[in-house]
């Protein structure tokens, strides 16, 4: 790909350094993230905690089981995909460790879901992936809506006492690889469209557009059906009723905490805690 010069390149700065966004740097920091706080934990050995009768009900009623496995099967498949067809070899590496970490989720809940007892449907089988650059961009905007909401989900869980702590400390690693994978997104994302010239920039635009599109659509039909609604059944299975502001505010809160811890010359996605803030304005408090 075709490198832009400094001149065309933005810059994040801290202080008196900057790392133009598209360059060696730029990649290299990104990378690096995701690869240096890598996780090792193994799904097999986990010890999961005995639970009380209430709260083993708690867990087998929630929803949204089926759902979860079948996205994180589809995310790891497409995240290989693009790995797969990337030349650049660091870049390679990290979006084929994205993929790892995401089967490495669907192996958590299927542990889970053997040691507890929980029913699933049928399992729904991910489709092979297309155009992998296309159904990355697809996945990394649908994980960056997902899971700014599923944040906050996490931290009400957490103050609920809803399930024992042992068990919300199971899922932390899981929830923290998300914010790590969505910061890896934005900033690929930035990256390739800097390295992009004319008709391929162009391509990747609409390409962008069309996946934001299709996410945001998607939701908006989730939306409307109460089993596949993570946020609207996550939220009534757990017992709470928070005002949609307070709740807006809440994930805000918990996506720029967990994203604090890294560098701050990395891009932050913008759009979810942007929307977010807006609303929360015009909501009464």
């Amino acid at each position: 790909m075709i490198k832009s010069s400094p001149a065309q390149q933005s810059s994040t700065a801290i202080g008196d350094e900057a790392v133009a966004i598209g360059s060696v740097a730029h990649k290299t920091l990104f990378c690096r993230m995701l690869l240096d706080s890598y996780d090792p934990y193994r799904p097999a050995v986990i010890a999961w905690p005995a639970l009380a009768p209430d709260a083993l009900a708690r867990l087998n009623g929630l929803p949204f089981w089926d759902i979860a496995v079948a996205t994180e099967e589809k995310a790891a498949r497409r995240m290989q995909a693009l790995a797969d067809m990337t030349d650049d070899p660091l870049i390679r590496e990290a979006v084929a460790l994205n993929a790892f970490e995401e089967r490495r989720h669907k192996d958590v809940l299927g542990h889970m879901i053997r040691s507890y007892g929980i029913a699933l449907k049928d399992e729904d089988r991910a489709a092979p992936a297309g155009d992998a650059r296309w159904e990355f961009l697809r996945t990394g905007y649908g994980e960056c809506f997902d899971s700014f909401f599923a944040f906050g989900l996490f931290a009400l869980a957490r103050r609920s006492g809803f399930f024992p702590l042992p068990l919300v400390e199971v899922f932390e690693p899981i929830v923290q690889e998300e914010a790590r994978h969505n910061l890896f997104f934005v900033n690929w994302v930035a990256y390739e469209r800097v390295n992009r010239r004319g008709l391929g920039r162009i391509r990747l635009d609409v390409q962008r557009l069309a996946a934001l599109f299709v996410q945001a659509w998607g939701r908006v039909g989730m939306a409307k059906s109460d089993d596949k609604n993570f946020t609207r059944t996550g939220g009534a299975a757990i017992g709470l009723a928070l005002k949609p502001r307070d709740f807006l505010a809440l994930c805000v809160a918990e996506n720029d905490r967990r994203l604090a811890p890294y560098d701050p010359r990395l891009l932050r996605p913008r759009l979810m805690p942007g929307i977010a803030r807006a609303v929360c304005r015009l909501l009464p408090s």
